[in-house]
């Protein structure tokens, strides 16, 4: 099968989580400088502010070149998911989350539950209408935009929270406004699995 652009453009936002894991990983190790330490976030940075970006260039890409595919439906949210996975579990810990920003593990358990979750009702449409069946919804990408804002929102708090007093109270509202949504998108995921479901089975 012969990829077209948009979906080319996904894979490498696939890859690149992995050089910004790396650099993740580096920004507390106390081998490194304070200096070098901060390199390592800023590289991150500028990684996550590709693929965030590239979250909305394979999209344009797809629509304008008629080139949506069964294969970019697919990967187009599983790379949100890896990327969101991999980024919450980072900023949660204390050898690669930022000091004093620390992200909330109950907001992660909500954020990757939710993704976990689809996965297995995924599988469950699978398996009960034995169709590669993906349905998108409008809260979905809204969450996903929410949760791109909250982790580019904390990889800068350092220097956002000297410019901007009360930044530590943005993020606050970012991090519960993120796991509110993901809740939400959850139970709308639910309601149209469900409706579809029972449509597939009517129609047997």
């Amino acid at each position: 099968m012969k990829l077209n652009w948009a979906n080319r453009v996904t894979i490498v936002r696939i890859l690149l989580i992995i050089p910004f894991v790396s650099c993740m990983l580096k920004i507390n190790d106390p081998v490194l400088t304070q200096n070098a330490q901060n390199a390592m976030r800023y590289i991150a940075i500028l990684i996550f502010l590709v693929m965030a970006a590239s979250d909305v260039l394979d999209g344009i890409v797809a629509r304008v070149t008629g080139q949506v595919t069964k294969l970019g439906v697919f990967l187009d949210p599983t790379a949100d998911k890896l990327l969101m996975t991999a980024a919450c579990l980072l900023l949660t810990s204390q050898k690669a989350g930022i000091p004093g920003f620390i992200l909330p593990q109950t907001v992660v358990v909500l954020i990757v539950g939710k993704d976990m979750f689809l996965l297995l009702g995924f599988l469950i449409l699978y398996f009960v209408t034995t169709q590669n069946h993906i349905i998108p919804v409008s809260i979905g990408k809204f969450a996903t935009t929410l949760q791109l804002s909250m982790v580019a929102a904390i990889l800068i708090a350092p220097e956002a929270s000297i410019l901007i007093s009360g930044w530590i109270w943005f993020l606050r509202f970012l991090w519960w406004s993120a796991a509110a949504t993901a809740i939400l998108a959850t139970l709308i995921y639910i309601r149209t699995g469900s409706r579809y479901i029972e449509q597939h089975e009517q129609n047997q």
